[in-house]
């Protein structure tokens, strides 16, 4: 018997390892075909899971809940990169889920071979801000400054959540009631426009919220809530028989109906038991000022402009009683409406004092968030810190 040559035994073994290396790979599963559960089995691998709490824990989450490399967490811990948890907010109008598709395909990228950092980045907020913040975290870190670094991990995850209510909105409001401001962001991560607001009072604070803008009301009346009629309208009222004609406020019965103050029997009534409602006209006048977003929520709060306007020189500017008074509001208007819904100057015309009341419904739904961020980055990517205007932060005894 024949035995092969040498050149016939080293083109066998390289057949022999071809062939191997062909039947390894048709039975290694592609990424694409794997499972969900498969996807998180290969993941919770220490050679992938180590890099994903690193860069995590660089984004300013707490990892200690997902120390463990379990395949349950490995999906929870790419949703809290990319969309975060919810911060402190009073009113959630809805919690969206997130985007399962995008995180399937930051599993299956990632069990290709694809860089960490890189598939992360894409999972997280596009907005310009949030970049700068995750940039002065790091330094904070390495300065081992870790009171400051907690703050700006707040903002971090308040802009992962943005991202998540958002659900691919063009352009989302965010109001920072701790520092007083006003951002309008694009989908794209742009910041568009920044503006003053005058916010809540301790005493009557803004309340945090998460919801939507439904429309834009120029000229509007202001609807006296009813707290703010007991404390201080009835009793100025009640006293001074030309109070309402000067501030130019209507008493309303349950029908609607403008009364005369006079018909009105004073003395038998009391603030807490007032029938009627009280309403302030339209004008230059009004509380309200000449422009009026409606916001759904169940707590009475909206965003207006305002009658004293000289409140935005301030660097105190926690005045109000609990709405949010905007220092542009017509550029504020359009941008929510995506659209040249407003000259620049139609709130200041001499004759708008006498137009009555014109909702402009919003053809797409708005995000607004009020939010109380301890940290943020202006324009220039410069890191803020604001005061604790309403004492959230001191110790309870």
């Amino acid at each position: 018997m024949q035995r092969p040559s040498g050149m016939s035994r080293i083109k066998y073994i390289s057949f022999t390892i071809l062939f191997s290396c062909v039947i390894l790979q048709s039975c290694k599963k592609d990424a694409e075909k794997m499972t969900r559960e498969e996807l998180a089995q290969e993941l919770s691998k220490e050679k992938y899971y180590t890099k994903l709490l690193s860069y995590a824990e660089n984004a300013g989450i707490k990892t200690e809940k997902f120390s463990v490399g379990e395949a349950a967490r490995v999906f929870a811990l790419l949703e809290e990169t990319g969309y975060g948890h919810q911060p402190s907010i009073r009113y959630v109008n809805k919690k969206v889920k997130a985007d399962t598709a995008i995180l399937r395909k930051a599993a299956e990228e990632l069990v290709k071979g694809e860089e960490v950092d890189k598939v992360l980045q894409k999972l997280e907020p596009e907005f310009s801000v949030y970049k700068n913040l995750k940039k002065h975290y790091t330094r904070l870190i390495q300065e081992n400054k870790q009171d400051s670094a907690a703050l700006v991990a707040e903002s971090l995850n308040a802009y992962r959540w943005i991202r998540r209510q958002a659900n691919g909105a063009p352009r989302v409001v965010m109001v920072n009631i701790r520092g007083a401001y006003l951002t309008g962001m694009e989908a794209g991560g742009k910041d568009i426009i920044t503006m003053r607001t005058v916010a809540g009072k301790r005493e009557t604070p803004t309340p945090t919220m998460d919801t939507y803008a439904t429309s834009i009301v120029t000229n509007p009346y202001w609807n006296v809530p009813k707290s703010i009629a007991i404390k201080e309208i009835f009793p100025k009222a009640s006293k001074d028989a030309s109070y309402l004609s000067r501030n130019k406020i209507e008493i309303i019965n349950g029908q609607g109906e403008v009364l005369n103050p006079e018909d009105v029997d004073w003395e038998s009534m009391t603030a807490d038991k007032f029938p009627y409602r009280f309403r302030q006209e339209t004008g230059e006048d009004n509380a309200l000022g000449l422009l009026k977003v409606e916001i759904k929520n169940p707590l009475s709060i909206y965003l207006h402009d305002t009658n004293a306007r000289y409140l935005f020189k301030s660097n105190q500017r926690w005045r109000s009683h609990g709405c949010v008074r905007v220092q542009h509001p017509t550029e504020l208007a359009n941008f929510m409406a995506g659209e040249k819904l407003l000259k620049n100057d139609s709130l200041t015309e001499p004759d708008t004092a006498s137009l009555p009341p014109k909702w402009h419904k919003l053809k797409k739904r708005v995000p607004v968030f009020l939010l109380y961020l301890g940290a943020d980055c202006n324009a220039k990517g410069d890191l803020l810190y604001f005061a604790d205007v309403y004492k959230r932060d001191a110790p309870k005894f």
